[in-house]
């Protein structure tokens, strides 16, 4: 328990240090090593921990992912995502605002990346959004807080990284579970952004002749037919999540070369050397993060914390709300894949006890833990989101808050009704 305690104290201090989170965790996991053995052995220890988090086949699905969004994202789709959104529904009230949501959302699940979404869609939406009359900071609210629900909608890095953690739990109905959250959390944000449009008095845009809406939808249907392929692909049965996001790099490369021929091949150096850098990222990320739970276990933290929490609420629902509240501040000062590998051991067999799914459990962390990306002081998204609309995160607080409630409102409903989440893995017999 006071190896446990260290690396706590050792993580917190250093993340209020400014250190990056990667090194925070690796250092406190060592730190704490260091309390129960010589710091030659804890530092082998520490490697053979990295290395063991890493040698999983099914962790091989998230660089291709990475991969793919990054092609997709040169080979134009992100222009024909929002053509198609702006033809289906641009005339409707707070037009540009759904437009940008439903182009986030989209960009976000063919991208497995809340902030890639935000940047590629927040850098052609924002601008058209300000030069129709929106103003910057509602702009960049709306692009942040959609960017997020990618993360729900497969394919999706982060629900394997939590299948990883959880030990056993089907990609493909976690994949399908996201669905419900995801489209719920969408339609939530469109009637808040449509709410506050009118209010606001921005105008509406232009109807479009319905060829032209046709012929944007029609251009972007090969982009969007890649999440089809793929979530079918690994519900269906016909490839694993690793070979269906090998799939997804061809595909992606072929859409961006030969269909769009928005990306020449002299581009894919840099394209390439950009997905390499993500990847070690998350890669290390992941491998700190797995040397810092088997820590954790060895102390015996989570089980003394597990047997609090049960002892606090016997109530599922109770207890899932308490848990929903943990969540929500650890995503405030952690980022998504870390916390996901660390708190996963710690939570889930709590959740199991009182007869959670794990499915329904991962896309309670999930959400949760979207949200965070949202919330300073870490806030990845947000302050990308800021960067990239050129405006300041205070002044973004405001328009925001009406569009986290939107999400938290869904995040109850998610975790209130199992059902949500459960329906389409059910349906299709993964669960």
């Amino acid at each position: 328990m006071t190896s446990g305690l260290v690396l706590v104290l050792a993580f917190f201090i250093l993340v209020a240090l400014n250190v990056p989170i990667g090194f925070a965790i690796g250092v406190s996991t060592l730190a704490a090593l260091a309390t129960i053995m010589p710091i030659d052995p804890a530092t082998t220890t520490m490697a053979q921990r990295m290395v063991a988090g890493l040698d999983s086949f099914t962790l091989l699905a998230i660089p291709f992912f990475i991969l793919s969004g990054y092609l997709m994202g040169a080979g134009g789709v992100a222009t024909r995502l929002i053509n198609a959104a702006k033809g289906l529904i641009g005339a409707l009230p707070g037009g540009l605002a759904v437009v940008n949501i439903l182009s986030c959302m989209l960009f976000g699940a063919v991208s497995g990346s809340a902030v890639a979404a935000t940047s590629a869609i927040g850098s052609f939406m924002v601008p058209a959004m300000k030069k129709d009359g929106y103003d910057a900071p509602f702009s960049a609210s709306v692009t942040t807080s959609a960017s997020i629900i990618g993360l729900l909608i497969p394919p999706s890095n982060v629900m394997i990284v939590y299948a990883v953690a959880a030990g056993g739990v089907s990609i493909g109905a976690l994949f399908l579970a996201g669905y419900g959250p995801g489209i719920a959390a969408g339609l939530a944000l469109i009637i808040t952004a449509m709410v506050i449009a009118k209010r606001s008095g921005y105008p509406v845009s232009e109807r479009l002749p319905v060829r032209e809406s046709m012929r944007m939808v029609v251009s972007a249907l090969p982009s969007i037919a890649m999440l089809a392929i793929v979530v079918g692909g690994i519900v269906a049965g016909f490839f694993t999540a690793t070979e269906a996001s090998a799939f997804a790099v061809v595909y992606s490369l072929i859409l961006g070369l030969a269909v769009h021929r928005e990306m020449k091949l002299s581009d894919l150096p840099g394209v390439i050397i950009k997905s390499a850098e993500t990847t070690g990222i998350v890669l290390f990320l992941i491998a700190v993060s797995t040397g810092m739970a088997w820590m954790l276990a060895y102390s015996g933290l989570p089980g003394a914390i597990a047997e609090g929490l049960l002892t606090i609420a016997e109530n599922p629902i109770l207890l899932l709300l308490v848990i929903n509240i943990i969540l929500l501040i650890v995503g405030a000062f952690l980022d998504i894949t870390p916390a996901i590998l660390i708190f996963t051991p710690i939570l889930l067999p709590v959740a199991v006890a009182l007869g959670i799914s794990p499915v329904h459990f991962g896309m309670i962390m999930v959400f949760n833990l979207s949200i965070g990306l949202l919330t300073p002081p870490v806030g990845t998204v947000l302050f990308v989101g800021a960067a990239v609309c050129q405006t300041k995160v205070a002044s973004m607080i405001k328009p925001l808050m009406p569009l986290y409630l939107a999400l938290i409102a869904v995040l109850i409903l998610t975790t209130v009704f199992p059902a949500l989440s459960e329906a389409l893995p059910r349906a299709f017999g993964l669960m």
